[in-house]
């Protein structure tokens, strides 16, 4: 039998920081729900007489993210009604790091720059079947960097 993982080390999805920084101000979110980061790599098809094989070559990767955030955080209303209101769509930095005590991997951090919002921000929410109002948003971002990176666990089950 061979090593595996124990279950005191994997990672508590509820246990980390979301950090905005905007015009120089770092804010931690602390009404988010959940956050997820994407890098989608694109890549196009390439057939060779010969083969049957279908290659593919790697050409891009779209970065995209999106996170569900319970009412009454201003954050991504004010950029949308910024835009609105001067056409100047702003742009902010994010920071997520996963951090359970619990475990003997340690904390990961990832910082993603460029950021913008995607897709549709409620302005106003009324809804008489909603006891903890929420929404999700979605951004893209053009730059990521990797700030910590767990650690291997102090011991393996096997």
């Amino acid at each position: 039998m061979g090593k595996y993982l124990l279950a005191k080390d994997t990672v508590n999805g509820a246990e980390g920081k979301i950090f905005v920084t905007r015009n120089g101000k770092q804010n931690e979110i602390a009404s988010m729900m959940n956050i997820y980061t994407y890098a989608e790599i694109q890549g196009k098809e390439m057939r060779v007489v010969g083969t049957r094989t279908i290659q593919n070559k790697a050409n891009g990767a779209k970065q995209t993210g999106k996170g569900n955030i319970y009412y009454g955080n201003d954050i991504w209303r004010d950029m949308v009604l910024e835009y609105i209101n001067t056409g100047n769509m702003p742009q902010f930095d994010l920071q997520i790091t996963n951090e359970d005590a619990s475990n003997t991997i340690g904390s990961q951090s990832i910082a993603y720059y460029g950021c913008e919002l995607t897709g549709s921000i409620p302005l106003s929410i009324l809804d008489s079947e909603e006891a903890m109002l929420n929404f999700e948003f979605n951004f893209t971002y053009t730059r990521v960097a990797k700030l910590r990176s767990f650690n291997e666990p102090a011991s393996y089950g096997g």
